[in-house]
């Protein structure tokens, strides 16, 4: 895909915050007609929305609990009623820290959803489309650096929703399309962080003192934007921060 994403259509889950909904900003300034995914968060998504249309773009928000296939299954024909096919799939949507969350959710939503949802949207992604599949340090690394009881659950399911996505792969390639990886160091402003940060307070503090900086939302957000069109072969990963993580691993990293 090159630089213009104009008449690409792309769908963003957990869109309504946070890196999802900086992201989706992105893409409608970029030209691309944006559907934005919620799941509760109706008055933000459509805040979202407004504020891509306010600056000349395309959007829409669609409501689905991604671990609700009938919901998923709504989504997806409502985008294939609309504008008949996919250019850009971005799964940004994750969670498992959230409070009373039955046992089992987070592996549910963080590699069963993702699944499912590449499945449904598979007829409608075009040769040449892109699925970018967005998660963490403590995930992509899980069982080679520490990481904070709470998190463990969602660092343990976002790593195996990876594997599972990667193991797709080939069949996604004989169709055209690619899928990249977007790992990142803490984020203050996400509501993993701002979770984790309750638990442990000074959390991000320390992580900051031992990485010597953290990306913002807005910087995660634009190198999710570049690997949207960069010309990377299937199963690249993208590292933004977190220096001392990286040390002898491949891929195109960003500080």
């Amino acid at each position: 895909m090159g630089r213009s994403l104009a008449r690409r259509i792309a769908l963003v889950t957990g869109g309504s915050r946070g890196i999802g909904a900086e992201t989706a900003r992105l893409l409608g300034v970029a030209g691309a007609r944006v559907f934005v995914n919620y799941r509760e968060k109706a008055k933000r998504a459509q805040q979202v929305v407004d504020e891509i249309t306010r600056a000349g773009g395309v959007a829409s928000a669609v409501c689905a609990d991604l671990t609700d296939q009938a919901a998923v299954t709504s989504m997806i024909t409502e985008i294939r009623d609309r504008c008949g096919r996919l250019d850009l799939l971005v799964l940004n949507a994750s969670g498992g820290m959230e409070r009373d969350v039955a046992p089992g959710y987070a592996l549910r939503l963080n590699r069963d959803a993702q699944l499912s949802l590449v499945d449904a949207a598979a007829p409608l992604l075009a040769p040449s489309s892109r699925i970018i599949f967005v998660t963490s340090h403590q995930a992509h690394f899980h069982g080679g650096q520490p990481t904070y009881r709470e998190y463990e659950p969602v660092a343990a399911s976002k790593r195996a929703g990876e594997d599972a996505l990667r193991d797709r792969i080939p069949d996604l390639a004989a169709r055209g399309i690619t899928l990249v990886v977007v790992s990142g160091d803490m984020i203050k402003g996400t509501i993993t962080v701002t979770l984790l940060e309750r638990a442990h307070p000074g959390a991000i503090d320390t992580r900051r003192t031992q990485a010597g900086s953290l990306p913002t939302i807005s910087e995660f957000a634009a190198e999710i934007m570049s690997a949207v069109t960069a010309p990377l072969e299937s199963g690249h990963t993208v590292y933004v921060g977190g220096e001392d993580y990286l040390v002898g691993r491949s891929g195109s990293t960003t500080g």
